[in-house]
């Protein structure tokens, strides 16, 4: 896992950092070469800075490709400085250096490649006057990206923004920042890299998951086991109104894809027969039209997960089902879906008192209900609401969006896989179908499980897309895809 830090915690480890020992001008030294070392530089190069660090380190840049004999020159915001920054600054008019100041009739043609260094993580609400116009110009420009830190006009909390630098590369200082991955990050940042200066470790820090993590998750199946060994689980959903036969066998088979023991499929009667056509390995199993405790004990006996809500409508039927499951079941519960905007109407001490552990799956509208929270508002600090969420009801939530947000109230996990492709119906049935299946057969702790189902999703989306493109994607496309992904991260 890497480590990502808010603004505030970046600013605790650097000034303990410093308090420590290691001044600004050594940290500034420190970033440039992170800066230089990331890239291939061509020459000419612009250096497009503002007036704080981010453009110190953008100076102390300037002198590294000026000693490796790479044209640079550059352009500044205004001749204003922090004190490091005017340091590195003196000394690139030391070394002749040429330098200009940014107007409206600055032009950025002839250079290959443009340095942007106008606004540190720091930077928060909407760029305005010469420096909107600067941004515009950079985004027009033909010449290759490189943000240094983060994109200048974007959040580095939220990963908002009305108008930021679009980068063919984000190298990011020290750690990543949330801002790289949230929102709109994705819209902006072609490729990020980071890279360490050293910084001591002190704040509160949240986890960006990688391959190695879901491969220990997934772990190596023995030779002497069988199906009970992995799990068997429930998957309710379904209705006369959203039948979906195939959008079912979706569901069920990225529950197979992802290793499931045994699929129970559990629908409405009326549906089984346009179901059965498409459905192979799982298990149907008929729900009558009115809920009957007897038979969800029955569908629920020995399973270690359940998930439900996907296609199930809202009524009252669910209602129900939604509080039995709460008050009666005791392994991993999934809501989903119809199950959510439920919830959401429902009294939610029924979530606390519960013995099951919870996972929640919504996207922001169906997070905007759950939490009684405008989206503008969740949207400021997506992060911290999840997280106290998830702290005040006791379970794990994980936000859907461009890089989902997994909580368990404490630690938090950042999922930065997947793509604009999987933005289609069925989506969020496939990736319930891999959830449950992972819950079923893991032991490990639930919002670790839940933030590698979003890997092992978002990783099929990427694979499906390379075959397709985003406007003709599918679900389905995901769910047959969920193999290969699997495949990629043992192998």
């Amino acid at each position: 896992m890497l480590k990502v830090l808010s603004v505030a915690s970046s600013l605790k480890n650097e000034a303990y950092t410093i308090e420590k020992g290691c001044d600004v001008q050594e940290l500034m030294a420190k970033a440039a070469n992170v800066l230089f070392k990331s890239h291939n530089y061509q020459g000419p190069v612009a250096i497009i800075a503002g007036y704080g660090n981010n453009a110190g380190d953008g100076f102390a840049l300037a002198l590294l490709l000026k000693e490796h004999n790479i044209e640079v020159e550059i352009f500044l915001l205004a001749e204003k400085f922090s004190p490091a920054g005017f340091f590195y600054y003196q000394k690139c008019q030391e070394s002749r250096i040429k330098t200009h100041l940014l107007s409206p009739a600055t032009n950025f043609e002839g250079y290959k490649t443009l340095v942007d260094c106008l606004f540190g993580t720091g930077f928060k609400g909407e760029v305005k006057g010469l420096a909107r116009e600067v941004i515009e110009k950079i985004n027009l420009s033909s010449a290759y990206v490189i943000s240094a830190d983060i994109n200048s006009g974007l959040n580095s909390d939220n990963g908002l923004t009305k108008l930021a630098v679009k980068s063919d590369l984000t190298i990011a200082i020290g750690t990543f920042k949330p801002g790289h991955f949230l929102a709109m990050a994705k819209d902006y940042i072609k490729e990020k890299v980071y890279g360490d200066i050293g910084l001591e470790s002190l704040a509160e820090s949240y986890y960006l998951i990688e391959k190695a993590d879901v491969k220990e998750v997934l772990k190596t199946r023995k030779q002497y086991s069988h199906k009970g060994d992995y799990g068997y689980i429930a998957l309710i959903g379904g209705s006369i109104r959203y039948s979906g036969a195939i959008k079912l066998a979706n569901l069920a088979a990225s529950a197979m894809y992802s290793g499931a023991g045994v699929v129970k499929l559990a629908i409405p009667e009326r549906l089984v027969n346009a179901v059965l056509p498409y459905i192979l390995e799982s298990t149907v199993f008929p729900l009558s039209s009115r809920f009957q405790e007897k038979e969800v004990e029955e569908l629920i006996f020995n399973t270690k997960a359940v998930a439900v809500g996907m296609g199930y409508g809202q009524n009252e039927h669910l209602k129900k089902l939604i509080t039995y499951l709460l008050k009666n079941y005791q392994e991993t519960l999934i809501f989903d879906a119809d199950a959510l905007n439920i919830l959401a109407e429902m009294d939610k001490k029924l979530l606390k008192e519960s013995k099951a552990q919870i996972i929640l799956t919504p996207h922001l509208k169906e997070f905007s209900r759950i939490c009684e929270k405008s989206i503008e508002e969740i949207n400021t600090n997506p992060i911290k609401e999840v997280q106290s969420f998830a702290k005040n009801y006791n379970l794990t939530l994980l936000l859907k969006g461009p890089t989902n947000i997994v909580s368990n109230g404490q630690l938090v996990y950042l999922v930065d896989r997947g793509t604009a492709g999987m933005a289609s119906a069925g989506s969020g049935d496939v990736f319930a179908g891999v959830l449950c299946a992972l819950c079923g057969q893991s032991k490990e702790e639930r919002a670790l499980v839940s933030a590698c189902a979003a890997y092992i999703n978002g990783l099929a989306g990427e694979e499906a897309e390379s075959e397709a493109c985003a406007i003709t994607m599918l679900a389905s496309d995901s769910a047959h895809k969920i193999k290969r992904a699997i495949e990629l991260i043992v192998k």
